[in-house]
């Protein structure tokens, strides 16, 4: 028999806030008052979205992942699921912090494919999961070229795709620094309007999609940014630039079709 077969079945995920999260979660909001002028906008979007919801951002600083977790998350409702390398979870102590904090680890070794199954599983069950699209932290803070591992996440959990901007979080913690900065001005989350996409065809047409599709998800995460932090998606977010603030408008016909959450709860 093999090891695969030996292996007791993962337990169900969680999707209810814990207590633990809610306590971490506003912590992260009054130390962020500490650490800068936080400024929210479109968050509204996230308010009452139920099923798989993937949720996709800009990456230039370690202060992305506690700034989206200290507002997301309550904005949502929802437990939002990370991914961690597995070695973080073993450290004492901190490696409990973080578990609880819905951070599931991937083995260092084979990241790609432990990543990419865990991930779909917790789309798959009906939860909450934020990827960074770019796959590790911008070394110039604009948009670098996309990982297609979200594209084709999305595609094959038929998820509703939520995209955030990030901006000001590298001068609060600047990469390669080993601890945040107080008082460095204004950091931006921004967050636009749900939607889905597709990729129709088979061999090359489907192909072709599915970079367009990128091309798609990536463009709307570079309306939600400053122009000098939109990189090489620049053109892509040319056509939402109206109005980031609220979300980018409708994605083109055939690429991505906009979806709308009820209402819910307010921020706690």
């Amino acid at each position: 028999m093999s090891d695969a077969a030996d292996r007791p079945a993962p337990r169900r995920l969680e999707d209810s806030l814990s207590w633990f999260i809610r306590a971490t979660d506003a912590f992260g909001r009054f130390a962020w008052r500490l650490f800068a002028r936080v400024e929210l906008h479109g968050v509204d979007h996230l308010r009452g979205l139920e099923g798989p919801v993937l949720l996709v951002a800009n990456h230039v600083s370690n202060a992305d992942a506690p700034l989206i977790g200290s507002y997301a998350t309550p904005a949502l409702g929802r437990r939002i699921y990370w991914l961690g390398k597995q070695e973080a979870l073993d450290w004492p102590v901190v490696g409990k912090f973080i578990e609880l904090n819905a951070v599931i680890g991937i083995q260092r070794g084979a990241a790609d494919v432990d990543a990419f199954r865990t991930a779909k599983r917790v789309l798959d069950e009906g939860h909450a999961l934020i990827v960074f699209p770019e796959g590790t932290r911008s070394p110039t803070g604009a948009l670098q070229e996309a990982k297609e591992g979200t594209t084709i996440l999305a595609l094959r959990s038929g998820s509703r795709i939520v995209p955030i901007g990030v901006s000001g979080t590298r001068r609060v913690w600047p990469r390669g620094q080993k601890l945040p900065h107080p008082g460095r001005g204004r950091v931006v989350l921004r967050v636009g309007e749900p939607f889905t996409i597709s990729a129709p065809g088979s061999g090359a047409e489907r192909r072709a999609a599915q970079v367009a599709a990128t091309t798609e998800i990536m463009g709307r995460i570079a309306a939600l940014l400053p122009p000098a932090q939109r990189g090489v998606y620049a053109a892509a977010a040319e056509p939402r630039e109206a109005t980031p603030a609220s979300g980018p408008g409708p994605p083109p016909a055939g690429a991505a079709e906009a979806t709308k959450g009820s209402p819910g709860d307010p921020v706690r």
